[in-house]
């Protein structure tokens, strides 16, 4: 596998070129004194380095090896805990953390560029610290002072790690029908009793403590999911000085063996009289856990990507090396006895695919971001609309970017060739890791599902409006001559999802089933139309420069494929997004 480079030109071109991330900070009070593009920059290189040469280099290994179990204890492959001691170190769980414990209150622009950076060096090390994050996120939105205050600055250290338990043997998708108990005690706490199943992290050897965050019903509570509390569970008890005290009645039953992540640990957790303590309110637990959960999805949609920049740097390395036959127009290295498979067509199409779907992406994660740190940072309508517009992309977010994470890791299989499929080169690992995260986090079906029946139909659009709006002003704005060739399908492009957003609707008015029928198709058509408008912002940026810098005019030869071989994908999408919902319900079920 090609040595893993950090795309750092290309981080910084988005941040401060793209979307003046530097201005912006300036303009919110509580990021104009703790970031500027300076600090940014020296974080970025620094976040590269240790991923480069600290975690990338055991990624093979960690595959290889996996995680152990052995009596209820899970062993990590050679490297990692040193990995995992040297990244926690320096401050990387906590880089966005609250301040107030430990944290260093970075945006979301920032640290989703980090989380891209270690999820490319491997996925597997990345989930430790980024459900350790997750959680931290949780109990701080919604944890009481006592729990923040014990708990978050050994989190941000890295001291504990975190985990989400939600699923479990026959609940996943849907919670309201979760059996782990939790029964209230004469000290304040609850006693949990029950089992989780897929829990990352549930057990491992790079702590000295596990802060499991676990969903539980009280025996009186509502049925179905207005009746789940959350609850922090640690592996070991916390004394009052915050010392560890003894085992809780927390313990692994078993590990998941499993097509890729093989150093993740997956875990069977089973609770048998655990002391947990509330987190929110009692009976509003899934709102609190989606806190978690909405922060996973779009770190599980950089998953994709950063799978997809590590297989499009190994099928390039590798297309530059491999000699095979000669060019339709001649050599093109007469001295060697053949030219590389650079000069063949189907080649520089799958590369450039993959380039142009990983650079596009990577902007689409920037500008959702953006929103998330004026939802968090902005005021007034500028927080609100901020809001809105993380709800809508969320979804879009983990599905596309991991349908396209999973589409650009077998494309580079295929660039390899035979070499892609056999474990030498490491490329077939990226395909097995990848392919998870279209499932874990909620299926990619369901977030198409989120996207197009709350996001959408509950609001009638409206939050799909903002969207519009805002690619709409960028039309206006550059309509200039140059950006003519960029502007005329953006806009074709932006006026043909507003038509289809209203058919759908008018449709499932009619007929409930239109929604689920049009969701994935729907999805897919917004992801590309979404990353026309962030290829329309990068030409933009890169234009002045065309002639003068060699980046740049990469950049401008990248959006022109975008437009002319990508962008079309959305007319097939659109078409099979409008078809009749009863083509999937003619069909009777023992007929299938």
């Amino acid at each position: 596998m090609a040595e893993y480079s950090v795309a750092l030109d290309d981080m910084n071109f988005l941040l401060f070129d793209v979307f003046q991330a530097d201005k912006m900070w300036q303009d919110l009070p509580e990021l104009a004194e703790s970031i500027d593009k300076d600090t940014a920059q020296a974080i970025l290189q620094e976040c590269a380095k240790i991923s480069e040469q600290e975690i990338a280099s055991i990624s093979r290994q960690g595959d290889e090896i996996g995680v152990q179990f052995n009596d209820g204890s899970v062993t990590t492959p050679a490297g990692f805990k040193q990995a995992f001691d040297t990244y926690a170190e320096g401050g990387w769980i906590g880089l966005g953390g609250d301040i107030n414990y430990g944290g260093m209150g970075m945006p979301k622009m920032l640290t989703a560029l980090q989380e891209e950076i270690v999820c490319g060096a491997d996925m597997s090390f990345s989930l430790y610290p980024g459900l350790t994050t997750g959680a931290a996120l949780s109990l701080s939105a919604h944890g009481s002072e006592a729990l923040k205050e014990k708990y978050l600055p050994r989190m941000y250290s890295g001291e504990w790690t975190g985990t989400m338990c939600l699923t479990e043997a026959h609940a996943g998708t849907d919670l309201g029908i979760i059996r782990t108990k939790a029964v209230p005690q004469d000290d304040g706490s609850y006693s949990l009793t029950g089992g989780k199943i897929f829990i990352t992290g549930g057990e491992q050897d790079l702590t000295e403590n596990i802060i499991h965050l676990v969903l539980a019903k009280l025996p009186d509570a509502p049925k179905g999911p207005k009746g789940i509390s959350l609850f922090l569970v640690p592996k070991f008890n916390v004394n009052a000085d915050g010392s560890l005290g003894e085992r809780n009645g927390v313990s692994c039953g078993s590990v998941e063996h499993k097509m890729g992540i093989h150093a993740s640990a997956t875990c069977v957790i089973n609770l048998d009289d655990a002391k947990g303590y509330l987190v929110g309110e009692l009976n509003k637990g899934l709102a609190a856990m989606f806190t978690m959960m909405n922060y996973e999805r779009i770190g599980v949609g950089i998953q994709g990507l950063g799978a997809g920049v590590r297989s499009y740097q190994n099928a390039l390395e590798y297309a530059k090396d491999r000699l095979q036959s000669r060019s339709v127009t001649g050599p093109k290295s007469p001295e060697k006895e053949a030219d590389s498979i650079m000069v063949h067509a189907d080649v520089r199409r799958m590369l450039l695919s993959m380039k142009a779907m990983n650079e596009g992406n990577r902007a689409l994660g920037m500008y959702i971001s953006q929103q998330l740190d004026l939802s968090k940072y902005g005021s007034g309508e500028e927080q609100l609309k901020g809001e809105a517009l993380t709800a809508l992309m969320t979804p879009l977010a983990k599905a596309f970017f991991t349908d396209v994470g999973l589409e650009n890791t077998i494309t580079g299989q295929q660039v390899l060739g035979g070499h892609g499929y056999v474990r030498e080169w490491g490329q077939e690992q990226l395909v097995r890791d990848c392919r998870i995260a279209q499932i874990y986090e909620g299926t990619n079906g369901i977030q198409a599902m989120d996207l197009i029946g709350r996001k959408l139909a509950a609001n009638r659009g409206e939050f799909m409006k903002l969207f519009v709006a805002d690619v709409r002003s960028f039309i206006e704005e550059n309509s200039s001559s140059e950006m003519a060739e960029f502007i005329a399908p953006l806009s074709e492009s932006i006026d043909d999802l507003e038509l289809l957003t209203q058919d759908i609707l008018v449709a499932a008015a009619k007929d409930p089933n239109q929604l689920g029928s049009a969701a994935c198709d729907y999805l897919h058509v917004f992801g590309y139309t979404a990353v026309g408008f962030m290829w329309a912002r990068m030409a933009l940026a890169a234009l002045p420069k065309f002639e003068t810098d060699d980046f740049c005019k990469a950049k401008v030869h990248t959006a022109r494929y975008f437009f002319a071989r990508l962008l079309p994908r959305r007319l097939s999408l659109m078409a099979s997004a409008r078809s009749a919902a009863e083509h999937l319900y003619n069909l009777d079920d023992e007929l299938f």
